[in-house]
């Protein structure tokens, strides 16, 4: 992320200008070269899962594929679902990857030379009409492989964590409370939410 983002957050507001100062700069790095079909099996994979779980039943589904770094949407019909089954996938999950398959070969989920020239709110209406994507989803994608810098995932459980400790609020806050503060953050929310899962991160290893 940019020093314009760190000059604009600290400007705006005296808590996150005490952040960057505990935290560093921010090193968020985007997977860019990542095309969204894989993003977003990968998104599937870690939903209500912790990452060293998700990237376990990842590398067994890759091992699928044999040669290949990631399979491609229609490598997807010469595997059963048994077989990813047996990954560690549930039923409804590997739904949700076919039909991100499906999606992906008739154009719904744009390839990666499309998705750099749409909006993010474009994205986010394209994508969450397929099975088993939501906005949370999305802007994962928006902010881990798109590299988009004014995303606030307001109803993360980490930036909403981060955001009651570092403003010292008494319980979780409610993301529409969130995005109302967040506005003195435009347009740099990305840069801000990498901060508040730094408080959540903080608190993790304290406990």
């Amino acid at each position: 992320m940019t020093p314009e983002a760190h000059k604009h957050l600290s400007s705006r507001d005296p808590v996150m200008r005490r952040l960057i100062r505990e935290h560093g700069r921010c090193s968020l790095t985007p997977e860019t070269r990542r095309p969204p079909f894989q993003s977003l099996v990968m998104a599937v994979a870690h939903q209500q899962l912790n990452g060293r779980a998700a990237n376990t039943i990842l590398a067994r589904f890759k091992s699928l594929f044999p040669g290949k770094k990631f399979p491609r949407p229609v490598d997807l019909a010469g595997v059963t679902d048994r077989e990813i089954r047996a990954c560690g996938f549930s039923f409804a999950k590997i739904k949700a990857i076919r039909d991100i398959a499906e999606k992906t070969l008739s154009g719904v989920v744009p390839t990666s030379r499309e998705i750099a020239d749409l909006s993010d709110e474009e994205i986010i209406l394209r994508l969450t009409q397929v099975r088993g994507v939501g906005q949370w989803t999305v802007e994962m994608l928006l902010i881990f492989q798109l590299g988009r810098h004014d995303v606030l995932p307001a109803h993360d459980f980490g930036v909403r964590t981060g955001f009651r400790h570092a403003y010292k609020k008494r319980a979780l806050p409610e993301p529409k409370e969130i995005l109302v503060y967040g506005e003195r953050w435009r347009p740099h929310r990305t840069t801000a939410s990498w901060y508040l899962w730094c408080v959540a991160d903080a608190l993790k290893e304290k406990k």
